[in-house]
């Protein structure tokens, strides 16, 4: 069957959605080689698909209407802020079109909003190349399990940000982590904040000129007044193709600079094997809500082994430095 990525929905789970999961996992389960002992997926119902999302939520995806993909998030009661994966299920007819990597990185948001701040799941021993693709997602094996693995990973940071003010006080704290050659793709709704985080950026690197939104100009550099690396700012709304990204020559900046890109989510991943990517979303449950009616919620996810060992919980509680 031929899937588009158009076709493809991936939202939080409700009750109501739980026939559609244990769908999903009895036919994605049941396609699997036998397994010796076999799975308990094939013993999932109605009832405790609808018990687990009670007590943890899931994620469901569908592709035109039709359940295709499910995960159900279970906390850790002794380890605060560890969230399990389990039953992550991609149906048979929708397999290889993207809707697992999908539904990993909208449970990954989910689970940072719901204010965890570490995943972990299981994989038997016998699934060598689902292990291998874990690992390629940023996961690592941190301990034998019987029959299997525990992968862990660090979750994206959620920073609620109330005010304008507040967005560019983040933005100074995420260039006290910054350094020459790094990329920051920011996406979000027109009006969410992007080039605001940016100003916040270009204040913490020292920026020279003011920053304000490339959209016609597409690129503005600006040289920093101290030892801080230049800022090279992108705007990509009106580019419609990573070539037309290319035309823009980065590569020749990048090296020596911090290159944010506003849009720049499906176009300028391939700038660099390593990234921050911030989201930058209306809060659903802003804090202070008759106060800041405009509050926005920040989900940063770094990428790639450059930001595999750096502390970014200062980005929450405004310490620390790169």
């Amino acid at each position: 069957m031929n899937v588009s990525v158009s076709d493809l929905v991936v939202s939080v789970a409700t009750a109501a959605d739980a026939p559609s999961l244990v769908e999903v996992i009895r036919a994605a389960f049941g396609a699997r080689p036998p397994l010796d002992p076999p799975s308990m997926a094939a013993h999932e119902t109605l009832a405790s698909v609808q018990a687990q999302l009670a007590a943890g939520g899931g994620i469901l995806a569908t592709v035109d209407g039709e359940p295709a993909g499910a995960i159900l998030l279970r906390p850790v009661a002794d380890q605060v802020g560890l969230v399990t994966w389990h039953r992550v299920s991609v149906h048979p007819r929708f397999q290889r079109h993207g809707v697992a990597s999908a539904m990993a990185v909208a449970a990954m948001d989910y689970a940072a909003e719901l204010g965890f701040t570490e995943v972990e799941l299981f994989a038997r021993e016998e699934l060598t190349q689902l292990i291998a693709l874990w690992q390629r997602g940023g996961f690592a094996i941190t301990r034998r399990a019987p029959h299997g693995v525990i992968l862990r990973r660090s979750l994206p940071v959620a920073v609620e940000v109330p005010t304008a003010a507040d967005m560019q006080k983040l933005g100074v704290r995420v260039a006290n982590l910054l350094r020459a050659g790094d990329l920051v793709i920011a996406t979000g709704d027109l009006g969410a904040g992007k080039t605001t985080l940016t100003q916040g950026i270009g204040r913490g690197l020292d920026s020279e000129g003011a920053v304000i939104s490339p959209t016609f100009v597409l690129s503005r550099v600006h040289a920093s007044s101290s030892e801080r690396p230049t800022l090279v700012h992108v705007d990509a709304y009106r580019l419609s193709s990573a070539e037309e990204l290319d035309d823009l020559d980065l590569d020749v900046t990048a090296a020596g600079a911090v290159t944010v890109v506003e849009w720049g989510a499906g176009l300028a991943e391939d700038l660099a094997d390593h990234r921050l990517e911030i989201d930058i979303r209306r809060s659903a449950h802003p804090a202070g809500a008759d106060d800041h009616p405009d509050s926005r919620l920040v989900l940063i996810r770094p990428v790639g082994p450059r930001w595999s060992k750096v502390d970014l919980s200062c980005l929450r509680n405004g310490t620390g430095h790169g």
